[in-house]
């Protein structure tokens, strides 16, 4: 599950792990400077039952994150990932994310101060190029540069980046995928581990990907379509537990949602994650439309949740009595 800044939260990564026990997730991109001098309960806490989760560092200084990933590492992170895939213009005036692909001799350097610095594994999330600088050479290069710092992970979006030009949400859908070139670089590197990233969005898409490159990570699918990882234990980790319904999931945050209001939190704050639990369900958007119309008031509560599911329901029900009176008629 990739990381995605406001949407991969600690009560996101709660919510998806009632989904999938084995899928890998991570954080939201956290810069050094804020682990460093932040409030460090509010930037690194979560849930043991999140695990396994990854932290996703934003920085480009080598003392600073080595020094983060130690942090990290004693908080009880499973994995280390360096952001050098954002394209923000707030991310590169602080000279890091997909702009460090310019400089792969630094993304070397602070892979390797982090490496040293810890026991679990560091890996780097990039993309194919930035600007002009997309051959499959430069990346190739990059790739050969960045494995010397004793990094054997690298998760690839198959998209370059435009850092001037294009905002951070087009440059997720019109610089062109080109898998292709991330299926190359693995037969290139047969020793390194290759995670594919950028457009997809289902699992027999995974599957496809899966016969060129030894892992995938999904992104905005996911989130919007949290159900879709279900199936995820079952088809790749061999897991034999059994799926839990949508509603027994919904049962299972409830006692989450009631921990985190009672400790001062919002409802909003947990509730906007699950909108997208009954995607392509009957009664659906009666789901997304009661929450968030009702889950910024007030001392908005429990009640919320449950009487959204009632309206979910009564119109799920008038629409199977509506296809049933059509083909009755018919």
């Amino acid at each position: 599950m990739a990381p995605m800044l406001d949407w991969t939260d600690r009560h996101d990564r709660y919510f998806l792990r009632l989904i999938s026990k084995h899928a890998l997730l991570y954080t939201e991109m956290i810069t050094t400077g804020a682990i460093l001098h932040g409030n460090k309960d509010h930037l690194l806490g979560f849930d043991s039952a999140e695990q396994p989760v990854a932290i996703q560092l934003g920085g480009s200084d080598p003392s600073d994150l080595a020094k983060c990933a130690v942090i990290a590492e004693q908080w009880g992170y499973s994995e280390i990932n360096l952001n050098v895939g954002c394209p923000s213009d707030r991310v590169q005036s602080g000279k890091f994310g997909a702009c460090l692909m310019a400089e792969p001799e630094l993304v070397r350097d602070c892979m390797k101060a982090m490496i040293d610095a810890v026991k679990i594994p560091v890996t780097v999330k990039s993309r194919i190029g930035i600007d002009r600088s997309d051959s499959f050479d430069e990346l190739k290069s990059f790739v050969t540069r960045v494995r010397d710092s004793g990094c054997n992970t690298f998760i690839i979006h198959a998209r370059k980046a435009w850092l001037d030009g294009l905002s951070p949400k087009e440059n997720r859908s019109i610089p062109p995928l080109c898998y292709d070139r991330v299926y190359k670089i693995k037969k290139q590197f047969p020793d390194l581990e290759i995670i594919i990233n950028g457009g997809i969005n289902t699992l027999e898409e995974c599957d496809e990907h899966l016969k060129y490159v030894d892992g995938v990570m999904i992104g905005r699918e996911a989130y919007q379509n949290p159900y879709l990882l279900s199936e995820v234990d079952s088809r790749y980790y061999g897991s034999t537990h059994s799926v839990p319904s949508r509603l027994e999931i919904i049962n299972s945050m409830i006692p989450y949602i009631e921990k985190h209001l009672a400790a001062g939190g919002k409802l909003g704050q947990v509730s906007r994650h699950l909108l997208g639990l009954f995607q392509a369900q009957p009664g659906a958007k009666y789901w997304r439309r009661y929450i968030s119309e009702n889950a910024h008031h007030q001392g908005a509560g429990i009640e919320v949740i449950n009487e959204a599911l009632v309206v979910m329901k009564v119109q799920a029900d008038r629409i199977e009595n509506r296809l049933v009176k059509m083909t009755n008629d018919s």
